[in-house]
């Protein structure tokens, strides 16, 4: 368990722990296990939802995919703790009327009954707008939009507790990949950006009251400081801003991370790496200015490129969980297998053999950030003082098992009872 520079990550709780009947147990060896991090280790969870839906008994021919998808759970469950389900609108709700809700419902339950958190992305965004939405009057939109979110989060707000609310709204009044604009930048274009935030916020939030609502963006610029300011400054209840770090183009490097991370910490609120890439292949030219133009018919991961998005993973990872305003990373693919632009980013190639980034990030989350089992001995009261990163632990003692939450960094008190 290595915690340098890592304090504000880690608790020491001293647990009086009793047996069945309240008593002290004194003098009592106690093992204690780690079951969970607080930190929301994630990554999107898209290439398993099939594996989520499929029938236990499969087709003769559909054995060699299902074994490929079981493999891949198991290696995404080893290292991560929090799952993003897609719900891009044009491919969840193709026809009007007719949303993905039983097949989604599914991937997410199917992530929750193994202990996994599941975000939701995106709520509102512009570039993948459903089609039959685009000719229809302003406010039949934005009614549409509305009854959207109060649909997804409503319907999902049994195993969903955190949502992209609205993904880069700082480009979304002016964006344009049609001859004519999509419905939502059109309506982001009438009613503005901060109105456009307030609309999926409090939709979101009117349909659960508890769930995460986070504003993501890619525009690291002062653009996208000036709407959060807005925002802010129009009553907007944020919960945590969404930062992407999409680096094709290269590594952004220990100090323009901090940099970042720090203009975007003044606000006072948890930052969110929603979107986190780096390559083990050649990098996209520098010049390529919207990394969806840069279209190669083939980017393959090399060795030499694996090795450096290992050395880059570890340095990236460890710059982010050093901050204290970081309190979620979510890697943007597991595999290469389908990648987002056909780029090499993910943590395991091809052909399901994990890349050397994928063995370096576990042995961070599951090494050195975690608290290997330890068995303690409890003094004359019964106490026994736990130190570990937050979350959550099991203690066991001749049989029987209690749990224990670290759920703050310093020092605090607690009991629990074994039988």
């Amino acid at each position: 368990m290595t915690t340098a520079g890592l304090s504000h990550r880690i608790g020491e709780v001293v647990v009086t722990v009793l047996d069945g009947d309240g008593r002290p147990l004194s003098h009592r060896e106690i093992v204690v296990e780690q079951r969970t991090h607080a930190f929301a280790f994630g990554n999107i969870g898209f290439d398993l939802v099939d594996l989520a839906n499929q029938d236990p008994d499969p087709l003769p021919s559909a054995y060699a995919a299902r074994d490929r998808a079981v493999r891949l759970a198991g290696q995404w469950f080893e290292v991560f703790n929090t799952a993003t389900l897609p719900f891009y609108w044009s491919d969840f709700e193709p026809e009007p009327g007719r949303p993905a809700t039983e097949r989604l419902h599914r991937a997410a339950t199917w992530f929750a009954d193994r202990g996994c958190r599941v975000k939701g992305h995106p709520l509102v965004w512009h570039t993948l707008a459903p089609d039959w939405l685009r000719p229809n009057p302003i406010d039949e939109i934005e009614a549409t939009v509305r009854a959207r979110i109060r649909r997804e989060v409503t319907g999902f707000r049994d195993v969903i507790h955190a949502w992209d609310a609205i993904n880069e709204a700082v480009i979304m009044p002016v964006f344009s990949n049609e001859p004519s604009p999509n419905a939502i930048t059109r309506l982001a274009g009438e009613r503005g950006p901060v109105a456009m935030v307030r609309l999926a916020f409090e939709e979101a939030r009117r349909a659960d009251p508890t769930a995460t609502l986070v504003l993501n963006d890619f525009d690291m610029s002062t653009a996208y400081e000036k709407l959060i300011e807005d925002v802010l400054e129009a009553g907007v209840e944020i919960d945590a801003i969404g930062l992407q770090s999409h680096m094709h183009q290269g590594y952004w490097g220990e100090e323009r991370t901090r940099e970042t991370l720090d203009r975007f910490a003044r606000f006072g609120l948890p930052i969110h790496m929603t979107e986190t890439t780096l390559l083990s292949g050649d990098l996209m030219p520098a010049e390529i200015e919207d990394l969806n133009d840069y279209q190669v018919p083939s980017w393959p991961t090399t060795p030499e490129g694996e090795q450096r998005q290992a050395d880059e993973i570890v340095r990236h990872y460890r710059t982010l969980l050093a901050h204290p305003s970081v309190q979620a990373i979510t890697y943007w693919g597991i595999t290469d297998e389908g990648a987002w632009l056909g780029a090499p980013c993910g943590l395991v190639r091809a052909d399901g053999t994990p890349k050397p980034a994928y063995q370096a990030l576990r042995d961070l989350v599951k090494g050195e950030w975690w608290r290997a089992p330890a068995s303690l001995r409890t003094d004359e009261a019964g106490r026994v003082a736990i130190q570990g990163w937050l979350g959550d632990y099991r203690l066991h003692a001749a049989g029987d098992t209690a749990t224990l939450t670290i759920a703050e960094p310093g020092p605090a008190q607690a009991s629990v009872r074994l039988g």
